[in-house]
Parts: structure tokens; C-alpha cells; sequence
């Protein structure tokens, strides 16, 4: 009986520290939950999707069911992130998809999601090998592989990872517009195959800060067209 009772409290105070760990990657300024914050938040950037062609999602959405980065990243900005994809005829790749070149994604062109300044980026980080893995050297200093940071110049800041290595092609300093190519998809960092990681957060640190739900106007969501909104998981998206 006291090895049961034992084990009901070892449960019990395992599930209560189980709750606060949970509740702690959710809980936002003033003790409030960030999507109590946030939960009718409207972007201030005018976005645009920052690719071309049609992307699927695999990771977006204001649940947990939706968005993969919700419990872990709580304070790193990625509340509201999005992983994407290329697909070309609801296909991710080609061939059997064991190397990064056999996906449609690996080498697609990235563009800038609004208007703003480069104020930080990575352009010199190896590829993981192959989807599946991650290179060895991959640790909590260059998790997002190589990278760019846009100050949209009104206290939001987007966030785009896992580029190609060498294919960015804007600098710090550099002020870009809505549309403009700014460098190439890739599988570099944490990367679990070639994809792009996108988030808009509230300061200029890296990966640090508060994440922002991020409305994009004028693109089509499995063929229908949204004139401003949220892409969610298993949508097919493209930019109108």
C-alpha cells in the first residue's frame, strides 16, 4: 500500500510540474497568456507571402494542434512561427527525396516579406547533408542556421531561417522593399529537411522576444483567395 501511494504521489507532483513547465512556455507579460495578448493583434507591416509558386505549410496556426513551435519557445519569438515548404504537384520532392537536391525547396528563391532594414544575418553555415539530419556542429548559438533579420521600422522585426549557405544576397544596412529577393531556401541549423522557418517577433534580438501572429494580405489558401490573413497548417499557400 505504501509503495502504491509512493507511486500516485510521485505521479502526481510529476503531472503538477509537468502544468507549470507547460503553463511557463505560455504565459506572457503581466501574467497574462500570449495569445490572450495577442489574440486580436493586427499586424502592422503590410506582409506579403515571401515566396513564389505554391508552399505548403507544415507548421503555422494560432493552436497547439497547428503551431509545432508553442510549447518550447516561449521568449525566443517563435510563438506564431511557420515552417513552408515548395511543392509542385502537392509533391515536396522529387526522386526518393534523400538528398536536399531532390526537394523543390532546397535553392528556391526567398523573398523579403516587407518593406525594411537588414539589421542582422548568417550566410556561412554548412547544410545539413541530407533531410533527416543535422550536422554535428548544430547547437544552441546557430540553431537557426543561416539567417535574416528585417526591422520593418515599426516594432516589428521578421525573422526568416534556414537559408542556403552563401545564397543571401543583401547585407546589414541594406534597406529592402516587399518583393524583393533577398536570398535562397536551404537546410542549415535545426533543420529537419530544406524548408523555410518564418516569424515576426517584437524586438531586434535573435531569436528573443515576444512572437507576433503575422497577417499577410492578397494570397490564395488551397485555392481560395484571402485578402489579409493567417496561413494554418496544410494549407497549399501562393502570393496572388
Amino acid at each position: 500500500m505504501k509503495l502504491n501511494t509512493s507511486i500516485i504521489y510521485i505521479f502526481y507532483l510529476l503531472f503538477i510540474l509537468m502544468i507549470i513547465s507547460c503553463a511557463d512556455s505560455l504565459i506572457g507579460d503581466n501574467g497574462k497568456r500570449d495569445e490572450d495578448i495577442y489574440l486580436n493583434y493586427q499586424t502592422k507591416t503590410d506582409l506579403e507571402l515571401p515566396f513564389d509558386e505554391e508552399w505548403y505549410v507544415s507548421v503555422g496556426g494560432r493552436t497547439h494542434l497547428e503551431g509545432g513551435h508553442h510549447f518550447i519557445t516561449r521568449g525566443s519569438g517563435q510563438r506564431y512561427a511557420y515552417d513552408i515548404g515548395k511543392v509542385v504537384n502537392g509533391s515536396y520532392f522529387s526522386g526518393d527525396g534523400g538528398t536536399n537536391e531532390d526537394t523543390y525547396t532546397f535553392g528556391a528563391r526567398l523573398n523579403a516579406p516587407g518593406d525594411g532594414k537588414i539589421i542582422a544575418l548568417e550566410n556561412n553555415i554548412e547544410d545539413n547533408v541530407r533531410p533527416g539530419t543535422v550536422n554535428e556542429n548544430i547547437n544552441d548559438s546557430n540553431l537557426a542556421g543561416n539567417y535574416i533579420m528585417i526591422d520593418h521600422l515599426n516594432g516589428e522585426y521578421s525573422f526568416m531561417a534556414h537559408f542556403k549557405k552563401g545564397s543571401i544576397i543583401v547585407s546589414v544596412g541594406d534597406t529592402v522593399v516587399k518583393g524583393q529577393e533577398v536570398g535562397k531556401a536551404g537546410n542549415s541549423g535545426n533543420s529537419s529537411g530544406p524548408h523555410l522557418h518564418y516569424h515576426l517577433q517584437n524586438t531586434p534580438e535573435y531569436l528573443n522576444g515576444i512572437g507576433l501572429p503575422a497577417q499577410f494580405v492578397n494570397y490564395y489558401a488551397d485555392d481560395r483567395f484571402i485578402e489579409r490573413g493567417e496561413p494554418v497548417k496544410n494549407q497549399i499557400v501562393k502570393k496572388n
